[in-house]
């Protein structure tokens, strides 16, 4: 595509274009991608739709001020975001340990961005323009908006407002939220005078008036130090993100004051239709071709998204946080437009690769209540078991993939967004699942059960582990009598608090009973803005100030993970020593319900396979005796279950590999 379908990158797109300066300067640590999966692609092709002249400002160099001076000062302000992820998630595992791929960066180099993006960008802009207005917004700054614990430092660290000398945080989906904003800097309004801007976080001296009423008020310097005030004011922020029920929250640091505003109402049908009828190019700028583009793109490329929000509420999820708990989705008519669209680009093969969201299947809010009171603070809609309110429904998603289906050029549609399986359980009409299994999966349907243990799952806000087996066996049954070949691929999760060694054995138990093979399984990670991450520091949950145990020692961590894959032999004395101490010698052995062999038994075997490896390597030229014993990397024979197997389960059980979510960051 032409270049003059993005908007401006540097000077010479901006000159080019007839303007002298922007309205607003967008600085962002991803790549440039104009596809509505991208925040900064949204929010730019909105403001650009209202009025405003909008320059993209991507993964400038932070090491000095002169590259935010690229467009000169703009007319009404700075727009900041580290991007579509928080910049330490994009830049760590949960281990801590250096990612050696930024997904969306120009051939995923690492190093275009800073840790902690937004408070470096803003205080190089405040470097070299002084008092410009600074707007914060994304991912990075919507969960760390108020006083928050950092995995990463092991401390709680002041609101990114406060370290990064900003003048307003946008927090959640800031479409409305911009405009008001930008409407009123229009005016004249100074940006220090708007302070009455639903979904907004400010700095005010501790005698200012506050626009609405407040909930609740904490300082800083107590939450800093004591864990169970820290999880009192979660509980409270958590409570009061619905637009409906919500008031504001005050934080206290020193003489100043952090107000955060209710949130702005989530968008309409129709407003969001109009927010995905905007002319995006659909792809990476052209001046990252000769990087290889920006490999973020080639999940969401031929996907659609067609709603916002999610009440399922997993405590280690931060959407509850950031799009919030109510459901939104886009008319069909606007779904099926932008597939015709995605059907018209020249390297469309025919497979539409995901109609989705958060949440797959939810189209609409959880109960009529919602719509007039707000969503309830006492209890979730789906967990521990779906509130009698839940209205289930699946006959409109059904038939906007029927539409989907028919357009020329559309040979499949897959569903690759997580599926709310006890969602679907609940409805009693079985025309959706059905649908599923015969048409949507590509092989392979990844679920998340997350754990087997009801201790475990009640901590996590997940249905029991007997509405998966529920769903699961059902699933197979249909796949069996569509003669279909078809698997399961299941999101498992090591050291979630609450999970003790007991929990993790009992979890062994279940994978092998039921011939599950992870080959790769997720340690929880600790992230701002979720229930868990609660957990994880203060050992509280924060919904019921009830204690949690968390497994925080770095072997403990390591002994679950083993755990999950006890039928590595790698893994071999990591089980062992997990059995011992969890008080579980009857699984070491070589009965059927054993996890692990016999140390002994282990070293002679492996002794075996190498002495046989060398006889061969020296006899009949085959491997050295170094390379005995290593598994193959046969990928059907390492990952493919037996065929007629009904409980057979792909061995990849990894989010996404192991990287950082695209576009939408849920875990179902």
């Amino acid at each position: 595509m032409s270049e003059l379908n993005f908007l401006p990158i540097n000077r010479a797109d901006m000159e080019a274009r007839g303007w002298d300066a922007p309205d607003f300067v967008y600085v962002t640590g991803d790549a440039y991608v104009d596809h509505p999966s991208f925040g900064v692609a949204i929010i730019s092709r909105v403001l650009e739709a209202a009025g405003f002249r909008v320059a993209i400002l991507a993964q400038p160099d932070y090491r000095s001020a002169e590259a935010f001076r690229e467009f000169g000062r703009p007319r009404l302000g700075f727009l900041v975001t580290a991007g579509n992820i928080d910049s330490m998630v994009a830049h760590y595992t949960a281990a801590k340990k250096r990612r050696s791929t930024d997904y969306y960066s120009p051939g995923g180099e690492m190093g275009k961005r800073p840790d902690r993006a937004v408070i470096v960008y803003c205080n190089r802009i405040r470097e070299a323009f002084g008092d410009v207005p600074i707007i914060l917004g994304g991912l990075e700054a919507s969960l760390r908006r108020f006083a928050h614990y950092d995995y990463w430092d092991n401390k709680v660290r002041r609101s990114v407002l406060v370290d990064a000398r900003a003048d307003l945080l946008t927090y959640g989906m800031g479409e409305n939220i911009l405009l008001r904003i930008a409407a009123l800097l229009d005016k004249g309004v100074p940006v220090k005078k708007i302070r009455d801007v639903r979904g907004t976080v400010f700095l005010a001296k501790r005698e200012d008036a506050v626009h609405f009423p407040v909930a609740a008020a904490f300082d800083y310097n107590e939450l800093k130090t004591d864990k169970r005030r820290y999880a009192e004011a979660f509980g409270v922020q958590y409570r009061n993100q619905d637009a409906i029920s919500g008031k504001a929250i005050l934080e206290y640091y020193d003489d100043k004051m952090l107000v955060q505003n209710p949130p702005m109402p989530p968008l309409e049908r129709e407003e969001l239709d109009r927010v995905y009828a905007l002319p995006y190019a659909r792809t990476y700028h052209p001046s990252y071709e000769a990087a290889g583009g920006v490999p973020a793109i080639e999940e969401v490329r031929f996907s659609v998204t067609h709603n916002r929000g999610c009440f399922g509420a997993c405590n280690f999820c931060a959407l509850a946080f950031h799009q919030g708990r109510t459901v939104r989705s886009r008319s069909m008519e606007s779904v099926v437009e932008e597939c015709r669209k995605i059907t018209e680009m020249p390297d469309f093969k025919g497979y539409i690769h995901d109609v989705g969201g958060p949440t797959a299947n939810f189209r609409y809010p959880a109960c009529d209540k919602q719509l007039k009171s707000g969503v309830c603070t006492n209890r979730k809609c789906l967990a521990p078991t779906p509130c009698k309110n839940l209205k289930v429904d699946h006959s409109e998603y059904v038939e906007l993939l029927r539409r989907i289906e028919a357009l020329p050029r559309v040979k499949k549609v897959f569903i690759r967004s997580g599926i709310r399986f006890d969602y679907l359980l609940a409805d009693p009409d079985e025309t959706f699942f059905k649908k599923l299994v015969r048409d949507h999966v590509s092989g392979q349907l990844k679920v998340a059960p997350e754990h087997c243990s009801t201790r475990v799952l009640a901590a996590m806000g997940k249905p029991e582990f007997s509405v998966y087996s529920r769903f699961r066996r059902r699933y197979f049954e249909l796949t069996k009598s569509m003669g279909k070949e078809q698997y399961l691929v299941p999101y498992l999760m090591s050291s979630h608090p609450g999970s003790t060694l007991a929990d993790a054995v009992e979890l062994a138990e279940c994978l092998k009973r039921d011939h599950y093979a992870p080959e790769q399984v997720q340690d929880y990670y600790p992230t701002p803005g979720t229930a868990s991450t609660v957990m994880y520091y203060t050992g509280i949950d924060p919904l019921t100030m009830k204690k949690v145990f968390v497994p925080d020692d770095y072997r403990e961590k390591q002994l679950q993970r083993a755990l999950l894959q006890f039928n590595r032999p790698q893994n071999a004395a990591l089980v062992r020593e997990a059995l011992q101490r969890a008080g579980r010698e009857d699984l070491i052995g070589f009965g059927a319900e054993c996890l692990v062999r016999p140390e002994r038994d282990f070293r002679e075997k492996a002794h075996e396979r190498g002495a046989k490896s060398g006889k061969k390597s020296l006899e009949h030229g085959g491997k050295h005796p170094s390379t005995a014993g290593k598994p193959k990397h046969d990928e059907k024979s390492k990952t493919a279950p037996k065929r007629g197997e009904k409980t057979a389960i792909s061995a990849k059980s990894g989010r996404n590999g192991g990287k950082p979510t695209v576009g939408r960051s849920k875990k179902k």
